[in-house]
């Protein structure tokens, strides 16, 4: 019983320290270039995500998400919502888990918001959960793969890429998008 305390504890302390390292806050000037980097890699990875954006009503960009954890599991990253290429609102985005989780990575995540209704459901939110609040279709692959036109005629496309780490997941669910007041 007492290992299992003290396995908890640390584990405890470990996503404590993981989130604490991550959640000191970047500026608005430091998320607008990381923003900016994400989206040209983002254009990179395949050349039609270019329509995409430009058909979307908003984009949220979270350009570095460190997720990590020993028995108990974190995540917490800082972005954007672009609105005709332009940095309009800042977010963070965050959830725990508990479980088998071991390790850390990193990723990136761009949320766009194809009709008015989806973005404004989103805006007038206070704390937005993604699978809770919305049906997010993820597009996987590295952000790079092909889409077919069922899935683009969903009102949110979620894009994961740039994975590092030693932790694989693609999913978005369970996870709390809350605006920073920047």
């Amino acid at each position: 019983m007492k290992l299992r305390k003290l396995f908890a504890a640390s584990s405890f302390a470990a996503v404590a320290l993981l989130l604490s390292a991550v959640s000191f806050g970047a500026t608005k000037a430091e998320i607008d270039e990381r923003v900016h980097v994400a989206m040209h890699q983002f254009y990179e990875l395949n050349p039609q995500h270019k329509d995409l954006v430009a058909r979307a009503k908003g984009v949220l960009v979270f350009p570095r998400i460190t997720k990590g954890g020993v028995g108990v599991g974190g995540q917490f990253g800082e972005g954007a919502l672009r609105i005709d290429g332009k940095n309009v609102d800042y977010y963070s985005i965050a959830s725990a888990s508990v479980g088998v989780t071991l390790g850390l990575a990193k990723r990136k995540e761009v949320i766009l918001f194809m009709t008015q209704e989806a973005l404004d459901k989103f805006v007038n939110s206070h704390g937005w959960t993604i699978g809770a609040d919305t049906n997010v279709a993820v597009l996987s692959k590295g952000a790079g793969g092909s889409y077919d036109t069922q899935t683009l005629q969903r009102p949110i496309l979620g894009f994961v890429f740039g994975e590092k780490g030693l932790i694989g997941d693609i999913s978005l669910e369970g996870s709390k998008v809350t605006k920073l007041e920047k």
